[in-house]
């Protein structure tokens, strides 16, 4: 009875020292990027002896954390290099504590798989993530469409993107438009076509922050088809003034173009004099566009 009681009330004054903390970080600096010190505890399985009835409040703390570790990375300036080194071991914890606790998971996820320098560029780890919130809510459907997104966008894996689009669908209460939408994946085997039409029809859901990387997703689409069309004029130019570097002045003085073109954003595309190539500039808020920067190994 007395071990019991010292580790309640050792769980107790965890709990609580948590709580104080995470009050505290509204009024003090945010902990510097990649600091061991953000993760109390290491080890989900320990947490969860540790904590006791206190895991919903440190399973928010957590989450907490890994939101502000994902933003300081994500913002970080240069010297530093972006690893996002603690974003799936918060996730973990977070989940471990609250297997329930859905923003996690899919939140989590969309951090997770976000290509690098934006996020960790780590697919792999959404999935797994993805996969655990599946295994404690087996007839989620949204996080079998989530793992439909994770293989269509980050790993062009349609065919498998296609079968999580027809799980979900099979699921009740899931949307209407998925089923049509795994027909779509599986038919036109991923080209930009049915990436649009994917796209298109997420921006009529009722979640917010689902409708706001749809219409991010489509602008970057809406982007590749431009550049692609530059792409020919650049060839027209340097066939007819060979050896020349090419920019987007000379584009206009040959009346290849009718000015510099600018994305949705309203940022003017970048073009290498040399090589010719085309993309959004850093400055961009449709960078980077997918395959476009990889994570450092």
């Amino acid at each position: 009875m007395r071990s019991a009681g010292a580790a309640a009330a050792a769980a107790a004054c965890f709990a609580g020292a948590i709580a104080v903390h995470a009050a505290g970080a509204r009024w003090v600096p945010r902990p510097d990027v990649d600091r061991p010190d953000v993760l109390y505890i290491r080890s989900p399985g320990v947490a969860r002896r540790a904590l006791l009835r206190y895991q919903g409040l440190a399973a928010d703390v957590y989450w907490i954390r890994a939101i502000q570790h994902f933003g300081q990375e994500h913002l970080a300036p240069p010297p530093h290099v972006r690893t996002y080194g603690l974003l799936y071991p918060l996730l973990d914890l977070t989940t471990t504590l609250d297997p329930y606790f859905s923003i996690a998971y899919r939140f989590g996820a969309i951090f997770l798989g976000e290509p690098y320098p934006g996020g960790p560029g780590r697919p792999d780890l959404a999935i797994a993530l993805l996969n655990k919130g599946l295994a404690a809510q087996p007839a989620k459907w949204q996080y079998m469409q989530d793992l439909g997104f994770v293989y269509y966008w980050h790993l062009r894996d349609y065919r498998t993107a296609a079968s999580y689009f027809e799980r979900a669908a099979g699921i009740p209460g899931a949307p209407s438009w998925l089923r049509p939408l795994a027909a779509v994946t599986l038919a036109e085997g991923g080209h930009r076509s049915a990436s649009r039409t994917l796209w298109q029809q997420l921006a009529q859901s009722d979640e917010d922050w689902l409708r706001d990387a749809a219409r991010l997703r489509l602008a970057q689409l809406d982007a590749m088809d431009v550049i692609e069309a530059l792409r020919v004029r650049v060839e027209q130019y340097r066939q007819a003034h060979p050896g020349q570097p090419v920019t987007w002045e000379s584009l206009v003085a040959a009346r290849l173009l009718p000015g510099i073109p600018i994305d949705s954003s309203g940022t003017p595309f970048t073009l290498d004099p040399t090589s010719g190539s085309i993309t959004v500039a850093r400055e961009s808020k449709l960078f980077p566009l997918p395959g476009q920067i990889q994570a450092p190994q």
